[in-house]
């Protein structure tokens, strides 16, 4: 039987709930037979592995890879995978630099397959690193099973703490995380901006990224998220923003709606 995490209820009560919980769940979750099998291959395989072509060739190897990033639904994408890896990222014209989702970016860089140099699948703590993603992007995908909103939420409060410390210009980290759909739709949710939003040009969904999220946090810029209190409070926004969206769960709409309103207005105090 998979493991099924235990999310008994939904929106930020069920959050709470699996922030309490989460060290248990997740070591249940690596305790699995197939994890553990998954996690002796790639040990054994990935040091193996020189070329995009031989990692490809290697489902099971290419599984741990993407899903490590992520992108675990482009397994059958072969071709598409291949290219990414092989052009690597230092040249402007490499597929990885014009895709807008950085995921690819970030996956061609962690294997350095592009034949330019020794690839990284060599080095010592290579399988660790991967792995250690691996197994936390699978249990994210877990949880988004019961709860798709808490697993966005997770990936949020990972991806977008490592965006606000990054060394980037402030209109570069919108640009990113613009690139990248998970954190787009974390955003545009706890904003309350409408589906048609992605349809303006990019500078002005940017423009209007840095209004909203000035008004509703004080300040227009991701850096102020590397702040633990002011993540918490992105996600709070998000959770129960979606829980209303779907019609509660776990608590009331009613209830979602009362607590964001305390919220913005205690800000606004």
């Amino acid at each position: 039987m998979s493991f099924v995490p235990a999310i008994p209820m939904g929106g930020y009560a069920g959050w709470a709930f699996l922030n309490r919980t989460v060290a248990v769940q997740k070591a249940a979750f690596e305790r699995q037979p197939m994890v553990q099998r998954d996690e002796a291959y790639f040990r054994d395989n990935i040091g193996k592995i020189s070329t995009a072509d031989e990692l490809v060739s290697d489902r099971r190897l290419l599984r741990v890879a993407l899903g490590a990033f992520g992108l675990e639904g482009d397994l059958n994408s072969k071709f598409f995978i291949r290219k990414v890896l092989q052009d690597g990222t230092l040249s402007p014209d490499a597929l990885a630099m014009k895709l807008s989702d950085k995921r690819y970016r970030d996956l061609s860089v962690a294997f350095g397959l592009d034949g330019l140099s020794s690839p990284n699948t060599k080095l010592s703590d290579f399988a660790d690193r991967i792995l250690g993603r691996w197994k936390e992007q699978q249990f994210e995908v877990a949880v988004g099973k019961v709860d798709d909103s808490l697993r966005l939420a997770m990936n949020a409060r990972r991806e977008i703490s490592v965006l606000a410390g990054n060394t980037l210009s402030a209109d570069a980290k919108w640009f990113t995380l613009m690139g990248q759909p998970p954190l787009r739709q974390v955003m545009e949710t706890a904003l309350g901006l409408p589906k048609s939003f992605g349809t303006l040009d990019i500078d002005t969904q940017k423009q209007v990224f840095e209004a909203k999220t000035k008004a509703a946090f004080g300040e227009g810029g991701l850096g102020q998220f590397a702040d633990a209190d002011r993540m918490d409070a992105l996600l709070r926004r998000y959770l129960l923003r979606s829980q209303l969206a779907n019609g509660g769960g776990g608590t009331s709409s009613a209830q979602a709606a009362l607590t964001l309103l305390t919220h913005a207005a205690s800000r606004r105090r």
